[in-house]
């Protein structure tokens, strides 16, 4: 069975990134997926004299093998000041320097949730450009503005965002089995 990992840039226990990601896991029939939380791999602050020191922590390496181990990628950037949260710039640079490659070519369903209206837009630009030069396959977005007015009880109640969802949630599960048929006519 495919499996597809899905986390928040975000280390808030309230996270709403957390709250959208795991959403739109649940939204991906046929496949097994799994919540990751970056709270569970908590890492020291990266540098080049402590990775010197210390070599690649585990925690990275670890998380690294959720990705290597994938078929497929949700993630949902929390912003902070128009960029990635700290916790999340963190864990992205220590795993870099033990894989430049870092999304390894996993299709990628890349989101952003924010309080406000425009819907964490710079820090998905800014992934949009970063995340394909670490081999991400970006195959669909999702900015998710006005959080508290737009997802309650555990879903998105607005009918035409929830639709966009939906059909990124489409998009990448096409794109999942689609390498998996293209892995199947390579091997003919």
């Amino acid at each position: 069975m495919k499996n597809i990992i899905a986390f928040a840039g975000s280390n808030s226990s309230k996270s709403i990134n957390k709250q959208l990601a795991t959403y739109a896991a649940s939204l991906v029939k046929d496949v097994q997926t799994t919540i990751l939380d970056l709270n569970d791999f908590e890492l020291p602050i990266f540098g080049v004299d402590l990775e010197k020191e210390i070599g690649i922590p585990e925690n990275a390496q670890r998380f690294l093998e959720y990705i290597r181990k994938s078929d497929g990628i949700i993630i949902s950037l929390a912003e902070h000041n128009g960029a990635y949260a700290t916790v999340f710039k963190n864990i992205f640079d220590w795993m870099s320097r033990a894989e430049q490659k870092t999304f390894m070519g996993k299709p990628m369903l890349l989101m952003a949730a924010s309080p406000g209206g425009r819907g964490g837009a710079s820090v998905l630009g800014m992934a949009k450009d970063r995340f394909p030069r670490h081999n991400a396959d970006i195959v669909a977005t999702f900015s998710l503005p006005n959080f508290a007015d737009n997802f309650k009880n555990g879903e998105l109640v607005e009918p035409a965002l929830n639709s966009e969802l939906e059909s990124a949630i489409k998009t990448l599960h096409q794109a999942v089995f689609a390498k998996e048929l293209e892995q199947t006519e390579a091997d003919q």
